[in-house]
């Protein structure tokens, strides 16, 4: 007898169409220079299951980083020269910040691009993590790794909308906030575009 994935409703929503996304989405008056600069980046949206459902992981990132420090993100960063691709940016990075081996993954694809405020694209990379993942934090880049139930982000009910003063004008965002964490910007609004997407 075929056992049911629990993960079949994230597989579904990669092959819904949707538009990318940006931190000014909730900005309409936000007026972007047409010739900017963005830097390609990518992130791995990891599922895990240690027996209680589903989970995400994500990390809190180290208060001494340049960009977006003390917030929550998935692992993650920058594509470099020597990536093949955004995948293999999202794998390489996922291993350099939480410990997570290539052969631990099992990538489903990706969602649309988001741009961020401080001019990244990044690419969502989904994916299975095997049970047996023992996270180990990089120091200088992860204050602490941490998992939250993917019910929980894939209800939309769970997501606010907030904001607050940023270089002179009230900027909104997203929030789906977990216990003590507050999840917000770029990463509740790919959270939560997955999330339109399994409805």
């Amino acid at each position: 007898m075929a056992t049911h994935d629990p993960l079949v409703g994230v597989k579904q929503a990669l092959g819904r169409p949707s538009a990318e996304s940006s931190d000014f989405d909730l900005n309409p008056d936000v007026s972007l220079p047409a010739g900017r600069k963005l830097r390609p980046a990518a992130v791995l949206v990891g599922f895990i299951d240690r027996g209680a459902g589903p989970h995400v992981v994500l990390t809190k990132r180290s208060s001494r980083l340049k960009h977006h420090p003390g917030q929550i993100a998935f692992p993650g960063g920058k594509v470099d020269e020597g990536d093949v691709d955004v995948v293999d940016t999202a794998l390489r990075e996922a291993w350099e910040e939480v410990g997570l081996r290539r052969d631990q993954v099992e990538v489903f694809g990706t969602l649309p691009r988001h741009e961020t405020v401080t001019s990244f694209t990044v690419t969502p990379v989904l994916g299975r993590i095997s049970d047996d993942f023992a996270p180990v934090a990089e120091p200088g880049e992860v204050d602490e790794i941490f998992e939250v139930p993917l019910a929980h982000l894939a209800d939309p009910a769970n997501y606010l909308v907030q904001s607050r003063r940023w270089r002179g004008q009230r900027r909104y965002y997203h929030t789906v906030p977990w216990g003590p964490y507050y999840i917000w910007g770029a990463t509740a609004r790919m959270l939560r575009g997955l999330a339109e997407r399994m409805v």
